[in-house]
This record gives C-alpha cells, structure tokens and sequence, in this order.
C-alpha cells in the first residue's frame, strides 16, 4: 500500500486496487493501469508509446495522457487550456520532476513544465488505502512575469481499460426530485454533466460509476468517482474513436476564466476516484466509510433526534408558539429543537428580512435567550435556520449595500423567492456575514446551525471585481468556505448542516464544513425512499437528515413514515400541536427504538436489496462492523393485487454465524439468510422494521 517508482513508471498501489501511470517513448505522461492490485509492482503492464493511424490520429491524439492540455494535433476533451500574454493559446506540457512523500497517506507529485513558457503544472495523487481511494489535484504555477489566463483547468482525467464497451451511472433531478438513479451506455462521443447555477445543484451530482454491464450490487468491477466543489462543475465522459474511455471532471468551463498573476498558483479542487470489484454496494460503503472517518468535522459523532418548526409555524414564530412545540416534542424522545424561519429581524414573510441577523424585537423582545432556556430545561439542545447567502431588498442590509448583491449594474435584477444572492466573493460582505453570525452564535447558546440556500444565481456580474470578473464562480464559493471555516472555528461545537432547497448543494466539498446534508424539501415518504437510495450511492446514512411530516401523504401510516426516516439521521417536522395523542405515543415509541438502533443506521454498511426506483416492494439493511446485528427496513407502496413479493436476501451476515430475525420463526446460519432468503408479507401502503440478530 504506497507508491512505488519502477523504471518509467509510478506504481500506486491501495488494499485492493492499483494505478499505474509513466512515461512513454515520446515523454508523454500517460495512464497505464486502473484494476486490481497485483502481486508485485513489476506485475503491471508496460508504458505503450502510441503510434499513429492517418494524419487524422497522429501519437498526440491516440496516447492516453493523463492530464492532457491543449496543444498540438490531439482533439480529445483537454483538461487544461490557457492564453499568454502574446495570444499563443496552447499549453505543451514536458515532465520534468517527481516528488515521492511516504506515510500514512502516500503522495505522490509529478511536476511538468511548458517546454516555451514559465507556466508548471503539478499533478497531485494522494492515496487512502483502507478505502481504495486516489485523491487527485492539480496545481498551475506562474513562473513568470506576465499573467495568464486560465479557460479551463479541471482536475483530474481517469482513463479505463481500453478497447471495452462501458455502462454509466450517475445521478439526476431537480428540486424536490433529487437523487434520481440513471443507467445509460456510453457510446462515442462526449457525454456532459454540469452544473452552472453557483452551486453543486439538484440537477445533477458531481459522481459517477462506471462498469463494464455486469456489475451489480454485491458483485463486479465498478470504477467511480466525486468531487469536492461547492460551485459550478463539469463532467466530461468521452469515448473516443480507438476506443478509449475517459472522464474528466473538475471546475466548469463555462463562463469561466481566471488570471494567474505572476508568481501566482491556482489549485483546484481535489477529485476522488476508486475501484472495487463488490459491486455497486462495495464502491457506496468505501465512500460511506471514507466520509465518516475523513470528511466529517465532527467524525464519527450519533446525531440527535430533531425537531423543526417550520411546517407547525412557517414565519408566525414566537416564543410561546416555539415554547409549546418544544414542550411536546421532548416527551415524545427528541434531543434537539430547531427554529426554523422567521426569527429574525422583520420577517413575517418571505419578501423581508433576509440579511439582518438579530432576532425581531417584537417576536422575541428579550432575544432568544428564553426560548433556549425553556428548550434546555426540557433536556434539548437548541438549533436555529439561517441563509447567510440571501438578502430581501426589503432589508436594512439591503437599503444600506445594494452593491454588495451579484448583478450587472445596467440590467435589472432577477429576484427569486423575493431575493438576492449576496457576492461572498466580495471581503466586505463576507466579513459582515461572520460578523453578524459569530454575535448571534456568541450571545446565545446555539449548538447546531441549518444552513439554507433558496435560490441560484442571475446575471453573474461582478462590477468590481480586483481580476476578471469570470472569476467569480470560484470566489464566490471560495467566499462561503472562508465565513464557514471561520465561523466553524470560532465555535467548534457548533453542528452544521447544509441546505439548498433540499440537495442543491451535496457534495463533497460542503462536507469538509457540514455533519449533515439536507437531501430534499419534498418529505413524501414513496418519495423520498427513491431519493434516499440515490443518496445512498455516494453519501452515509448518518449525514441524511430526514424528516417525519405531514406534507404530501399524511394520510401514509405513522409507521411507515416513521420507517422511512429512520432509515438515515432521523428527524420531525410535523405539527405536533395538529397530532392526536394517540399519534404522539407511537411517535415516542419508534424514537427510542430509533435510540437504540441509530448506531447500526449511521455507522455500520449498508446494503440496497430491493431497489424503490425499481420496484413498488423495497428493502434496505444496514449491518454493525462486527457483522452481530443488523436492521431491515421493507416497505410496499403502489403494488395492486395480486401481487408476487419479490424473496429478500440478506447481505453482510457472517455465513457460519447463526442469526434470527425478528417477528421471523426459527434461526438460520448467515449463509442460510442470504442465499435461501425470506419474505416479508406487507399490504400496500406498510412497512416492516425486522431486527437481526447473532445468536
């Protein structure tokens, strides 16, 4: 598990897997490997020196590179493009230097030089072995004493086994209807996934996985890959006419550019690639893992039951109305209570407000310190809403700053949901936002935090920008890092969670930030177990706040919304004040069955049995480390009679171990669980939670 130099060639090698890059005959950086890991590292193949076809595939075009610029006679998808100062608008690139660092994280940096122009380039390779993880940046230095203009700078290209035919999985939707799972062949030419809305966006999800038609859950190779970013990005998979598949991803392209002033390095955000040969379920729990034990600020933490206001109240807030719900949400087990929208400073609806962060004095005339008092008293820690990003032009801050909002000065500006987006890029507007955030943390104890987003970016215009004003789709995200790094701090304790109207911003980056990720406003239960498993694919169960609520289908049984939510961060957003008392008993009831269970939920493997997307009869598990006990989670929704209930087929049992299953007669052997299976009798519109457990 390190990397290892073999003549021409970089050997990096995981627990389980290998990639292998070196240098061809022509001096090309090229992609060798990217599979099992082998033996011995002199196991591997050799570095191919291409060889031309016509004068149509000439070397440049054919070799696979690992990090190809534009330049010369290749017209594959570049990952680099740039413009001197003279106008020459290519980059050829000429390795010059390898650095090797060892330890617990290998790191591996290959450095190359534009054989004309003070312009390197460092490709950046730092292995997770325990995960089958590469984690790949680039750095572009300015050597020189004229800038540079950036047109496109991804960060990383993953090249595939040659000469084969591959099926690509990636992920899809829009608001309320995240997460959707899509299955295509990949056929010449390029595909494109992208966002351009200032955010990762509900619309597509910077991940994807690749196999070669075989792969399923438990078993196959699957190659996939994340990145970390925030902001606008884009996916490049190309198969070309030789047969050779690649995908490329990293920052988007599209009105972007960015002037490298002399002596400058811009460095991209990191991309995560791995592969394994479990199947789609493998390549989910070493991401699962890797996020837990490597992202997550606070690690591997249990997340409270929650409570959120916003359904029973939406902006009618104050503090008798919150001091009632919170009341009843402590006998029914919850552990924090949020305020949701409409605590602050004129907001009584949506056209107000967004931007002065400090409680209104007619809601809370002695701030929200009795609220949070009260909340305390009953046993909870107390949470509060916020969207930092946002401002109403009917605000003080608004009035006071028009400037600071993105926009071009002679067009009129878009609103959304009545607001606009401040420009974090701009150091003025985000030190006024931590400003106004740290008091509200400092004054008030305030132990988690929702972090809102509700809109995407119009007219993208920065009037004064210090550079080109293209710039701003990466300050701009660079401007929400820095106030949540600062913010996060000056207050370690704090719990965050990220929100974007629902998934509009889950993504890798916003984790190294937040513990949570707020997946979708829409809380239907049907709905949202699709939702859950795209989710699934990439992200843990513990980061999935997932809310119990009245909206959509409160006619669905308690029960089985209960079980829909308490298959990730289990969360409430009903108006408990509108529930029976028979309705709170029950709720009670499944919470502390939820207390008991969440370890299992948020830390141990996961395992989709029965697709929702795919069938009206679903199950998932999740599994201890330990393989001792388990979770099962089935639900049936929209299946008429008569119906033929698919078998489930536990997974992640040790196979010599006896189990038994709860409300299930007789003990089986692991072996016997997952390859005979069971079947769980359910009428449509219910659901089953069975525990498992080692005898």
């Amino acid at each position: 598990m390190s990397i290892t130099q073999k003549e021409n060639k970089w050997v990096l090698e995981t627990a389980h897997s290998a990639y292998v890059l070196g240098l061809d005959g022509d001096g090309r950086l090229v992609h060798v490997y990217w599979n099992k890991r082998l033996s011995a590292a002199d196991a591997y193949p050799e570095v191919v020196t291409p060889r031309g076809i016509s004068s149509f595939d000439m070397p440049d075009n054919l070799a696979r590179e690992e990090y190809p610029a534009y330049a010369g006679p290749k017209y594959i998808d570049p990952c680099l493009k740039a413009t001197f100062s003279d106008g020459t608008r290519d980059v050829v690139l000429c390795f010059e230097s390898a650095d090797v660092i060892h330890g617990d994280l290998p790191l591996l940096k290959l450095r190359m030089q534009d054989v004309d122009y003070p312009l390197s380039v460092t490709l950046c390779y730092r292995l997770y072995p325990a995960y089958d993880l590469i984690e790949r940046w680039v750095e572009i230095n300015n050597t020189g004493t004229d800038a540079v203009l950036l047109e496109r700078v991804w960060s990383a290209q993953w090249h595939f086994l040659p000469n084969a035919s591959y099926r690509f999985t990636h992920l899809s939707g829009q608001w309320a209807g995240e997460m959707q799972i899509n299955r295509e062949t990949l056929t010449p030419g390029i595909k494109v996934l992208e966002s351009r809305r200032l955010t990762s966006s509900h619309y597509h999800i910077p991940w994807f996985a690749l196999d070669q038609g075989d792969a399923d859950e438990d078993k196959g190779k699957v190659w996939f890959g994340t990145l970390a970013w925030s902001g606008n990005w884009k996916l490049s998979a190309e198969v070309t006419s030789t047969a050779s598949t690649r995908i490329s991803m990293g920052l988007n392209d599209w009105d972007f550019a960015w002037k490298l002033e002399p002596g400058a390095t811009f460095s991209t955000p990191a991309c995560f690639g791995g592969f394994t040969t479990a199947g789609f379920g493998g390549s989910s729990r070493a991401l699962h893992d890797f996020i837990r034990e490597r992202k997550l600020p606070h690690g591997q933490m249990l997340h409270k039951v929650l409570y959120n206001s916003w359904e029973a109240t939406e902006f009618n807030v104050s503090v008798k109305s919150q001091i009632l719900l919170a009341e009843l949400a402590a006998k029914i087990g919850v552990e924090l209570f949020v305020l949701d929208d409409g605590w602050f400073h004129g907001r009584n609806h949506d056209h107000a407000g967004l931007g002065d962060w400090w409680p209104d004095e007619t809601k809370f005339p002695d701030g929200l310190s009795p609220l949070i008092k009260r909340v305390n008293e009953l046993g909870m820690e107390f949470g509060l809403w916020i969207e930092p990003e946002m401002v109403n032009p009917d605000s003080d801050l608004y009035r006071a700053h028009p400037d600071w909002v993105i926009h071009f000065p002679g067009r009129s500006r878009s609103e959304a949901r009545h607001q606009l987006i401040l420009n974090f890029a701009n150091p003025l507007v985000c030190q006024y936002i931590i400003d106004k955030i740290d008091q509200l943390l400092s004054e008030n104890h305030i132990q988690f935090i929702k972090w809102d987003m509700n809109r995407n970016v119009s007219e993208p215009g920065w009037s004064d920008a210090p550079g080109d004003a293209r710039e701003l789709w990466v300050r701009y995200v660079e401007g929400v890092y820095r106030v949540w790094q600062t913010l996060s701090a000056r207050h370690p304790d704090v719990i965050w969670q990220a929100c974007s109207g629902g998934g509009g911003r889950a993504d890798l980056g916003i984790l190294s930030l937040a513990d949570q990720i707020w997946v979708s406003d829409n809380t239907e239960p049907a709905a949202r177990l699709k939702i859950q498993e795209g989710f699934s694919y990439l992200y843990p169960a513990n980061i999935m706040e997932a809310w119990v609520t009245d909206m959509g289908r409160a006619d669905l049984p308690l029960e089985f919304r209960m079980h829909a939510s308490m298959c990730g961060s289990l969360g409430i957003g009903a108006h408990l004040m509108g529930w029976k008392v028979e309705q709170r008993v029950e709720a009670a009831r499944w919470i502390s069955v939820y207390k008991k269970i969440r370890p299992i939920i948020q830390y141990g493997d996961q395992y989709r049995l029965i697709s929702p997307q795919a069938h009206g009869y679903s199950a998932v598990q999740y599994m201890g480390k330990d393989a001792q006990d388990g979770v099962l989670f089935v639900f049936r929704t929209h299946l008429t009679e008569p119906a033929v209930l698919p078998v489930i087929y536990l997974r992640g049992l040790h196979p010599d171990w006896i189990y038994e299953l709860e409300g299930i007669a007789g003990q089986r052997s692991g072996s016997a669980w997952m390859e005979a299976g069971l079947t769980i009798k359910l009428k449509d519109d219910q659901s089953a939670l069975r525990r498992i457990r080692h005898k």
